[in-house]
């Protein structure tokens, strides 16, 4: 029996996220931009001996006003922060959405895997260091890793890790201890 596990991808509008969850989900990569609403994807796969049921909660783009809705904090398993790094304001962002997160589960460890994709655009083009990123992820107490939607194998990684991610949340608490409260 497969192990369900919920995923939110979170970030700024245009960074990608759609385009990594379908290269995971359908493998391959749409060249056209379509703002996306929400959409919600499922695919069974395995990591080892441990098969998993992953549905996967692709969403809108975020900015500095908007709200996360209950529905990204309930029964979540981990998140995807996803940034772009051609673009310093998408950073920015993804700093505020864990911001928020914290603000509506609680001041407790998170599986949170932060990425920053479009690693195939020119170099002349970024606008954040790799250091940077993994210096945020660090101080979130998440784990990192720069992508390209175009490269299956890394989006692959991407959801690999938020399942490691959420495993190992899991295993640093114990069982009455897993829960945080939110007043």
């Amino acid at each position: 029996m497969p192990k369900f596990r919920k995923i939110v991808i979170l970030g700024y509008p245009s960074v990608g996220k759609s385009s990594l969850a379908l290269q995971f989900i359908r493998g391959n990569f749409c060249e056209d931009y379509e703002p996306t609403i929400e959409n919600t994807f499922n695919k069974t796969f395995k990591i080892g001996e441990d098969e998993f049921q992953m549905t996967v909660v692709d969403t809108a783009g975020q900015d500095e006003y908007s709200l996360l809705p209950p529905a990204f904090v309930l029964g979540i398993h981990g998140y995807v922060v996803v940034y772009s790094v051609a673009s310093q304001k998408s950073f920015i962002i993804a700093k505020s959405i864990f911001s928020k997160l914290q603000d509506r589960r609680g001041k407790c460890l998170m599986p949170i895997v932060l990425v920053g994709n479009k690693t195939d655009l020119p170099p002349h083009s970024r606008e954040v260091q790799v250091e940077e990123g993994q210096k945020l992820a660090d101080a979130w107490g998440a784990a990192f890793m720069e992508s390209s939607a175009k490269d299956p194998e890394k989006s692959s990684i991407i959801f690999t890790k938020i399942i490691e991610e959420i495993d190992r949340v899991e295993r640093s608490f114990g069982e009455d201890e897993k829960k945080c409260i939110v007043m």
